[in-house]
């Protein structure tokens, strides 16, 4: 069956629990919860969560995977832990040059530390689907911090399952941090990926230090500064259809 994507905004519709009530919903998006402890300025012990779901959708042949955004005040601490740290080292081929490359994955790391927690059932669980349905394409979606655990699953999907997914991500933060060959390496890992970042949407300026990159960033709409202090309209705007004309 030929892959047949949906519309942009009908992904973050679903991903976020139709969070801006448009009734298009396709259905109820039920994440399950992965909890894990960090310890806050290093001694202070507290619970965080990571949230996730993975299921199957036979009329599109599609194994889709979605990570939800910012629920809770813990899920902002985790945000704003921007410090950079190793993620993953090894030995990479690359097939543009036929040779063996060394690469050193870094990322930010409140982001790393939630995908950590959650990298073993979302595994699990696509690998369970994958055996049942192995001619599937797969789908990694996600909004706000799911963007982060999409780009990182992205990954882990092609280094440890040898898959590329296609990836949609919206209000698109940018969890990676590395040189020109760790760019190339990850635009290896996808089919395609879109990370739409509004150029309004202050998120999608995170972590706003040199160095830090999302796999694919993807800009929409025009600038204006003062703009920028309303994330609560243009971090959530899209399901608006109209910004994605120039990708269809």
């Amino acid at each position: 069956m030929e892959y047949k994507r949906l519309d942009f905004g009908q992904y973050f519709i679903d991903t976020s629990k139709d969070w801006t009530k448009t009734g298009r919903a396709r259905f109820p998006m039920k994440y399950k919860t992965v909890t894990f402890s960090y310890k806050l300025l290093g001694f202070i012990p507290v619970k965080c969560s990571a949230d996730w779901e993975c299921h199957y959708e036979k009329d599109r042949n599609v194994i889709q995977v979605n990570f939800e955004q910012s629920r809770g005040f813990f899920d902002w601490v985790i945000n704003l832990l921007f410090s950079e740290k190793a993620y993953d080292e090894f030995i990479w081929h690359n097939p543009e040059k036929d040779k063996d490359e060394q690469i050193q994955l870094k990322a930010s790391k409140g982001w790393m530390k939630m995908y950590q927690a959650m990298k073993k059932p979302v595994k699990t669980a696509i690998k369970k689907e994958i055996a049942k349905h192995p001619d599937a394409e797969i789908e990694i979606i996600g909004w706000s911090l799911g963007s982060g655990q999409a780009q990182f699953a992205a990954q882990d999907v092609f280094w440890s399952l040898d898959k590329q997914p296609y990836v949609y991500t919206f209000g698109s933060v940018k969890p990676w941090r590395g040189g020109k060959k760790v760019r190339n390496y990850l635009k290896h890992t996808y089919k395609v990926c879109y990370n739409f970042m509004h150029k309004n949407d202050i998120v999608t300026y995170m972590p706003c230090f040199f160095g830090f990159f999302a796999m694919n960033p993807t800009k929409l709409g025009r600038f204006n500064f003062f703009k920028l202090f309303n994330p609560h309209k243009w971090h959530t705007i899209y399901y608006d259809n109209d910004l994605y004309k120039i990708f269809k």
